[in-house]
């Protein structure tokens, strides 16, 4: 019997790939696998395998298994081995074919790729895509830049593999040219190492000053939840803090090694908003947070040297609870509007027409930043594509909740706990709401030691001083 034709293929079986080719397959689009290493797409298949699930152990038979125009997903590592498996499936290719990157690649390689794959014909899309396995399974969010056209091919099977934002539509849209999705992508993993920063302080607090054990938390975070700041990464955090430890009594968190990893995404956004002068103080301090906290050794040789602050519990907790409430919402406004400014500045700079308000619908489910937030984001951003700050809604809110992230700064600088992301969150909205600033304290001694010249505030031109 003749093998059915499939309508996409997708390389790399690792838990995204299996498991976003299972997702596809289930949505009634025949799908066929290929892995480098054989035994993984055959352990898939004889655990999946369906009439709309199917494996080829040659790259060859692989690629001629699928319709054309050919659609082939790439689910491998970022890098080098991206442009391996392109090279390797480009000479059983012919024009119009669709080459997709659905993994965490940086968007500078996904626009040499465009561009290189567009010279021989191909097509090529850098699709972010959010949600972890499970978001690969049942449906994540995804990012798609690149080929418009090929876009339109790949359309519906995207649309039925994806979340449902709050109104039940697809989590899935166009978002821009050549490296557009991969970059939009890039920012949202930069904003989520802001948002799990300022949980992790919020945490420290309620540990350090109130000396809350883990599941008191819990059932903070879980009042948080039903409120405004209800989003995924509080719903685990519930369930990280009153999962029990298996080895002694107790609760797993108190024995996790606090020491966090990172895989380059928020070093990608920092480093990026340098290059494009553009504030993203919040985010940038969530990577260095996490590169202090792998100096665990230094960290507890100088903990020895080093008294710390005595603790002043001078705001009940009854009280405290709101208050704190309102400052992680204001806190994570201020880190929105770090990132999107972000992204605004490098789409007029790209040339890529980036709708932040179906950025922030599509961030509505599926991926790890999935919050009630987003939603209030793509309501405001609706008739707008001016500055985060600058929305009617969002001057309301921020004027509620910044009094709030003001004390709750002061408490923790009097009780000598660090909080990185709540004090630049606030620092950012300060500077950026503050009309007169002491730069030209900094202009008046460039102009003295160096003769950089300064602008005044009452003529045009370039001025200079012999001091």
């Amino acid at each position: 019997m003749e093998k059915k034709t499939a309508e996409i293929g997708l390389i790399g079986l690792a838990v995204m790939g299996k498991n976003l080719a299972r997702n596809i397959s289930n949505k009634g689009f025949h799908t066929v696998v290929y892995n480098r290493t054989t035994d993984k797409m055959t352990e898939l298949i004889e655990e999946y395998g369906s009439e709309n699930l199917s494996g080829e152990k040659n790259i060859k038979n692989f690629i001629k298994k699928i319709k054309r125009p050919r659609k082939i997903i790439i689910m491998v590592k970022a890098g080098e081995p991206v442009d391996m498996v392109i090279n390797e499936i480009i000479p059983h290719l012919e024009k119009n074919d669709i080459i997709i990157d659905c993994g965490n690649s940086n968007y500078v390689d996904t626009k040499r790729r465009f561009f290189e794959l567009k010279s021989r014909n191909i097509h090529f899309i850098g699709c972010g895509v959010s949600g972890g396995e499970e978001g690969a399974l049942n449906g994540p969010s995804m990012m798609p830049g690149g080929s418009k056209t090929a876009w339109k091919s790949v359309e519906k099977i995207f649309t039925k593999a994806s979340a449902k934002d709050f109104s039940n539509e697809p989590c899935v849209t166009y978002i821009g040219d050549n490296g557009a999705g991969h970059y939009v992508k890039m920012v949202h993993n930069g904003i989520e190492y802001g948002v799990m920063q300022l949980m992790a302080e919020a945490y420290e607090i309620l540990r350090t000053i109130y000396k809350l054990p883990a599941p008191k938390i819990a059932e903070i975070f879980a009042r948080y939840n039903k409120g405004k700041l209800n989003s995924y990464l509080f719903e685990i955090a519930v369930k990280v803090l009153n999962e029990k430890d298996e080895f002694k009594n107790g609760y797993l968190i108190d024995h996790i090694l606090d020491k966090a990893a990172q895989k380059g995404t928020g070093q990608w956004t920092a480093m990026d908003s340098l290059e494009r002068s553009v504030p993203l103080s919040t985010i940038t301090q969530a990577v260095y947070a996490r590169v202090i906290s792998g100096a665990k050794v230094q960290r507890n040789k100088l903990s020895k040297l080093y008294k710390r602050a005595e603790i002043k519990k001078s705001i009940p907790l009854k009280t405290f609870i709101p208050i704190l409430n309102e400052a992680l919402y204001a806190g994570m406004l201020s880190t929105y509007a770090q990132g999107y400014e972000l992204i605004r500045k490098t789409a007029k700079e790209e040339k890529w027409e980036i709708n932040l308000g179906e950025v922030s619908r599509i961030w509505e489910g599926g991926c790890i930043i999935r919050a009630k937030i987003l939603n209030f984001l793509h309501k405001s951003y609706k008739k707008s594509d001016k500055h985060l700050l600058e929305l009617k809604e969002v001057q309301t809110a921020m004027k509620k909740s910044m009094p709030n992230l003001r004390k709750v700064n002061a408490y923790t600088s009097q009780n000598g706990i660090p909080s990185p992301a709540l004090a630049t969150a606030q620092s950012y909205f300060e500077a950026m709401t503050q009309d007169s600033s002491s730069a030209n304290m900094i202009q008046g001694l460039r102009d003295f030691f160096g003769a950089h010249t300064y602008e005044r505030t009452d003529k045009k031109g370039s001025f200079h001083t012999k001091w």
